[in-house]
């Protein structure tokens, strides 16, 4: 029997940060290349060289304001917000690598599926299959206002919109048959048009006609990727959900939420391997446990207290310096937030009996230790069966995802969890694997 091995996905933004506020201000993290292509190529290579599974950019529809109100802090402490559009940067990694995934970001409250299908079948070719497509529903009203709306829409609405956009999108990608290129010079056929066919969707939310102008690309549709954690967005990962980033605590929640879904999956016909659930870590390694600690506690002195309050602001739904207990956020919130970071926040606040701001002010998934004591958890989270693999998120970008491909992957391939080389010609392909 094949023995199961994890997958392996980094977590990017095209800007200073990610998730650790203070990471930007390392001596070792470069800031003046963010604007320019070889910080993505190199980014790229590493992750390749180490046979990821793909990376993905996270990304927001404009600059926060949740927190005091306007963008001012999330400017002048180096907010976790994307300066590119990743759809702009994508094709530069895809360049400098074969079989590396690459997903995008795209929110279906707002984009048409027909542009989302296009964009992405364009993609998905260009890329030889490597294209996977983050799906989310958006969770801001500085977004929804950004795209002509007073504010977001309720997360049923946005979720029975997304269910639509999806519908849409399949059946766009299956417009054209896989054999519709003739390409007969002598013959004088180029394309066989009763290969291609009208979509004709409509729905409540979306109708379009279709059929796309370019072909089937080789996934056919890109992977899909999904983060909701809310009840109504655990029913639409089970339903649509190739890959899913999640954020829990611990990982007796993780295993929680992994059972959570893949039994729901069961009502929609569905594998349980047909769905992998990776959780998010951060790490910081040193040669020894106290070398690790020394650079964890570095790191943690770089961050200003207002710039991690106004990370959990936006990561949450509400201005966390005006609403600082569970009852005051909860009013303000409305129909904002993030309800994976939300989840995490009240999970801590009951395993480790903190008060709601003690808890939000906890580092989120972030590993100290050597390369062993790293490798020996992910280990332990995923052949107890918690997760199928993990997100890795950076902490000093390019550094850490150096580190962590240089010394963690290494001793998670020597104990047999992780890829030596890729097996498959897709995304998909190497998802599929055992």
């Amino acid at each position: 029997m094949t023995q199961r091995r994890m997958h392996l996905v980094a977590y990017l933004k095209t800007g200073p940060t990610a998730n650790h506020p203070g990471a930007w201000r390392h001596p070792e993290a470069p800031l003046d290349d963010i604007l320019r292509p070889e910080r993505y190529e190199h980014i790229a290579r590493v992750l390749e060289e180490a046979c990821f599974d793909a990376c993905f950019y996270a990304d927001t529809f404009g600059l926060p304001d949740i927190h005091g109100g306007n963008f001012d802090a999330y400017l002048r402490l180096g907010g976790q917000t994307s300066y590119l559009d990743p759809l702009v940067v994508l094709p530069v990694m895809a360049r400098v690598t074969k079989h590396l995934g690459l997903g995008a970001t795209l929110s279906t409250t707002f984009l048409h599926p027909y542009w989302i299908a296009r964009t992405l079948a364009s993609l998905d070719l260009l890329t030889a299959g490597r294209m996977a497509w983050n799906i989310v529903t958006s969770a801001t009203n500085l977004e929804a206002k950004n795209f002509g709306m007073d504010g977001i829409p309720g997360k049923n609405e946005r979720y029975d919109r997304a269910d639509e956009v999806l519908a849409a999108c399949i059946a766009l990608w299956e417009s054209w048959d896989e054999d519709a290129f003739v390409l007969d010079k002598q013959g004088g056929v180029f394309i066989d048009p009763s290969k291609v066919r009208y979509t004709n969707f409509e729905g409540k939310w979306v109708k379009t006609r279709g059929p796309l102008a370019m072909p089937r690309s080789p996934q056919v549709r890109p992977v899909f990727m999904q983060a909701g954690s809310s009840d109504r967005g655990r029913d639409f990962a089970a339903r649509w959900a190739e890959l899913i980033f999640c954020t829990p605590h611990s990982k007796a929640d993780t295993l929680a939420f992994t059972t959570d879904v893949k039994a729901r999956m069961a009502k929609h016909g569905r594998a349980p391997e047909d769905c992998k659930i990776l959780p998010s870590f951060m790490t910081v390694i040193g040669e020894t446990e106290s070398i690790a600690q020394e650079r964890y506690e570095y790191l943690q002195s770089l961050i200003d207290p207002e710039a991690q309050q106004m990370l959990n602001s936006s990561l949450m739904g509400a201005d966390l310096s005006k609403h600082q207990d569970v009852t005051s956020f909860a009013a303000a919130m409305g129909n904002q937030g993030i309800s994976g970071s939300i989840d995490r926040v009240m999970q801590v606040m009951l395993q480790e009996r903190l008060t709601f701001t003690e808890a939000t002010q906890k580092p989120r998934g972030l590993l100290v230790g050597t390369p062993q004591t790293v490798a020996d958890t992910l280990e332990d989270y995923f052949t107890s069966g918690a997760c199928d693999g993990f997100i890795i998120t950076p902490t000093v970008h390019p550094r850490m995802f150096e580190e962590f491909c240089r010394l963690v992957v290494p001793e998670l391939q020597r104990r047999g969890l992780f890829r030596k080389e890729y097996a498959g010609a897709t995304l998909r392909e190497n998802l599929a694997r055992p």
